[in-house]
């Protein structure tokens, strides 16, 4: 976020500003990542800073999973992810202005929690769902940690070296819950007690589908020079192919897709399934690249005048 915006970028954010105040601007729901909270000045402060520094007068609310910044953080690392998701669904039903509907951003971890909030709480509804590096098809490696406390990760990967389909693992270890074994797709079925639900992967009947096809767009973004998810290319719902770690099924081969099990082909084929890549390592986030692709047209020109 250190290059400056072309001319005709910022032209462009004029006229569509004046715009956007005529009417009122649709909120945005953040949801931040591992080891980070709501309001660290430094990540998602930085990042609502920026979306108020393009859409003046847009209400943001910025998860927090806790009664505290402190919580929060702990929670990103051991509160099951299907609390999570109930506790922010509530969240929501009990913010008055995210009623009418809202676009939801969510940072590494948070945009796949997201994709389950949109997935389990369609109402009030989510408009635009846009994930910034979220590990949509989990990830297999834990190569670092976010954030200074290396106590956590060390620990997390002693977790997860126990096994991380082993019962108390799932239910106390979040990056356990969305762990994918392409070496052992059997276990990752039967035993993942969020990501295989989320992907509609254990014969549940569920609404997924329909819960889906009510976004206006879903947009993914990848970072091309990942190092943090693996595979990067999870990032766009790809992931190793079943019996290796080395080759990569991306996500239109996917039986994910081809079976529309959670409603991304219909999404797709109706042009409201949009894969964005940039440059960097994760999070390593553009700001001209952000204001053009991302807050330009899925955040700043979708207003309550459209519901």
């Amino acid at each position: 976020m250190t290059v400056a915006l072309s001319w005709s970028v910022v032209l462009t954010l004029i006229v569509a500003s004046d715009a956007a105040l005529s009417t009122e601007q649709v909120p945005l729901l953040m949801w931040h990542g591992m080891g980070d909270s709501c309001c660290n000045p430094l990540s998602m402060g930085s990042m609502e800073a920026l979306v108020k520094k393009y859409v003046p007068g847009i209400y943001i609310n910025s998860v927090r999973v806790g009664d505290n910044t402190i919580q929060d953080v702990e929670n990103s690392y051991f509160m099951n992810v299907n609390s999570q998701i109930e506790y922010v669904c509530q969240l929501v039903k009990n913010d008055s202005k995210l009623a009418g509907g809202y676009h939801a951003m969510g940072f590494s971890q948070g945009g796949l929690f997201m994709r389950g909030l949109a997935q389990r709480c369609p109402d009030p509804p989510i408009r635009n769902l846009i994930s910034i590096g979220g590990p949509q098809q989990g990830v297999f490696g834990l190569p670092h940690c976010p954030g200074a406390n290396y106590t956590i990760c060390e620990f997390i990967a002693k977790m997860l070296n126990i096994g991380a389909y082993n019962t108390y693992v799932q239910d106390h270890l979040v990056q356990a819950e969305y762990w994918h074994d392409p070496l052992n797709e059997h276990e990752y079925k039967h035993k993942s007690v969020f990501l295989a639900d989320i992907n509609n992967e254990q014969g549940k009947v569920s609404n997924y589908n329909e819960n889906m096809a009510q976004l206006e767009n879903m947009v993914l973004v990848m970072f091309n020079q990942d190092t943090m998810v693996i595979p990067k290319q999870s990032e766009w719902f790809g992931f190793f192919t079943e019996g290796q770690s080395t080759d990569i099924t991306y996500l239109r081969n996917s039986t994910l897709y081809t079976q529309d099990r959670i409603g991304l082909k219909e999404l797709d084929t109706t042009g409201r399934l949009h894969l964005l890549a940039t440059d960097g390592d994760h999070l390593q986030i553009d700001e001209t690249w952000f204001a053009q692709n991302i807050i330009l047209p899925y955040v700043l020109t979708n207003t309550t005048a459209a519901l």
